[in-house]
């Protein structure tokens, strides 16, 4: 998979990454560059620093490390030689390529009235791979068939970050507008799907095409805001089920409530190692409190181990799953 984003590195940063073991290169899930500091890849709890030779390596002063310049080509590279076109993005801190690849940065902030306006003297990149894993949410949706309303439970997905909630509701978003839902929902057809990417990493759009399968009855709202993205589908493409990324900001709150008093349904993620966690932050926790989800799923991966879930119901109390669907 490291080889979707090799063409975005400088020369010389590409061809250590490109020297790279293949199984290495096929597990990497980023690859973080800061200048004047050891090249790294990561992959699940794993990371190792990259030497001179593209060799993996565990010592830092063995490991290669970016310069100014590479950074600077870096960069140029990530906004197409023009910075201006990205001016919005680098506010917000990160910049989407092609395939939904996500690259966060880091830098020398300059404030408008307190207010980040753009980020300058950028010297730590993180390109976050995305990969579409078809299949992920087999085991989990049928736990989410809600048999009244004959569609998906209002539901939130909590994990830290890295432990898979967007490539989950990414594959949720294809099943549900499939009417893939399993035996609990076996006569249940498709249902249309408003998916808001606010980040580009769902869909993965090319021009406003999503190169990621989302399924037939999707309809994604690409690069807009969360909370105005919600609004302006439930206002002028009646979706069945909204699909969000990464919700905790109170305009997502309020459009969210407009969209349940719809009767449409919700599928979000958010930050947090479990329940509890999520219930500490005060958007999270007035909608909690509200009982607006009534089911919640908790990702996580250990080191070596295949991802695992649990489901909650309303209150945040556990479900009881078949031993042979929890993965």
């Amino acid at each position: 998979m490291l080889n979707a984003v090799l063409h975005i590195f400088p020369h010389t940063l590409r061809v250590l990454l490109s020297a790279l073991p293949q199984d290495v290169q096929a597990g990497v899930e980023e690859v973080r560059v800061r200048e004047s500091r050891p090249l790294e890849i990561s992959w699940g709890d794993g990371y190792a620093f990259v030497d001179d030779r593209g060799k993996p390596v565990t010592q830092e002063e063995m490991a290669y490390k970016p310069t100014k310049q590479d950074c600077h080509t870096l960069l140029e590279m990530l906004t197409n030689h023009s910075m201006y076109t990205h001016e919005e993005e680098l506010r917000r801190g990160y910049i989407t390529i092609a395939g939904g690849h996500r690259v966060g940065l880091a830098g020398r902030t300059v404030l408008d009235q307190g207010d980040v306006k753009q980020i300058r003297d950028v010297s730590s990149f993180n390109i976050r791979i995305a990969r579409e894993v078809q299949g992920v949410g087999r085991q989990v949706l049928p736990h989410l068939f809600d048999p009244y309303r004959r569609s998906v439970h209002h539901t939130l997905v909590i994990s830290p970050p890295q432990q898979g909630k967007t490539t989950l509701i990414r594959d949720l978003a294809r099943l549900i507008s499939r009417g893939e839902w399993g035996a609990g929902g076996l006569n249940t057809s498709g249902k249309k799907v408003g998916v808001v990417d606010e980040r580009s990493e769902l869909a993965a759009c090319d021009k406003g095409v999503p190169r990621f399968d989302l399924g037939p009855r999707t309809d994604v709202m690409d690069g807009c805001p969360k909370a105005e993205g919600m609004m302006m589908m439930i206002r002028s493409l009646s979706p069945d089920v909204l699909i969000v990324d990464e919700i905790g900001r109170p305009e997502d709150a309020a459009a969210i409530h407009e969209a349940v008093h719809t009767g449409i349904r919700i599928v979000a993620t958010a930050h947090g190692a479990d329940y509890e966690d999520v219930r500490l932050r005060p958007v999270l926790k007035q909608l909690l409190e509200e009982g607006v989800f009534t089911r919640y799923v908790i990702l996580h991966r250990r080191k070596g181990a295949p991802a695992s879930f649990r489901i909650l119901d309303r209150l945040g109390q556990p479900l009881e799953l078949n031993p042979m669907t929890k993965g």
